[in-house]
């Protein structure tokens, strides 16, 4: 692991730590804020996975979300299976933002101006987490592995088949 990665993924955790404590020793009120989104949500969830065990109540999704968060946070903070944490991460952040940063319902303009900055700045998070959910940590990713493999198995068919050949050949003169 790069100097880099060993201290940017810890630095993108500890916003989600701080937020997930937070939301968890505030439940209730992270709860009224997430209510509007939730009840969108939830329904949607529902229709997608039917029969899944999906909660309605707004206290148990903001404390699920933020258990998410924790754990995701501290795998990516400690190099966990970082991609999925990160994806894990992203994934939590866009109902967080949608819920705590209503910006365009605000109609006093220091307010709105403040939630409009904290929305923009999770969606920066959000582009830093996508890159992270997709780094291979300089190494190959598995499309470009399958694809070299695929590459590799074309061309030793061809060498056997070729090979194949010269052999028939040779035997056929050799029948002759």
């Amino acid at each position: 692991m790069t100097i880099t990665r060993l201290l940017a993924r810890p630095m993108l955790s500890s916003l989600f730590v701080v937020g997930a404590v937070n939301a968890l020793k505030n439940a209730q009120a992270s709860a009224a804020r997430a209510k509007p989104v939730t009840d969108k949500v939830v329904p949607m969830a529902q229709r997608a996975m039917p029969g899944a065990p999906i909660p309605t109540d707004a206290v148990t999704l903001v404390r699920l979300n933020a258990a998410a968060q924790l754990a995701g946070a501290a795998a990516l903070a400690t190099g966990r299976a970082p991609r999925l944490s990160a994806a894990v991460l992203a994934a939590s952040l866009v109902p967080t933002t949608a819920a705590g940063h209503r910006f365009w319902e605000e109609s006093d303009p220091a307010t709105r101006s403040q939630q409009k900055l904290h929305f923009f700045k999770n969606v920066s998070v959000l582009g830093g987490l996508l890159l992270a959910a997709v780094d291979t940590d300089g190494k190959p990713g598995m499309a470009w592995r399958a694809r070299r493999a695929a590459g590799d198995v074309r061309r030793e068919a061809r060498q056997l088949a070729k090979d194949a050949r010269r052999e028939a050949k040779l035997a056929r003169a050799q029948l002759t």
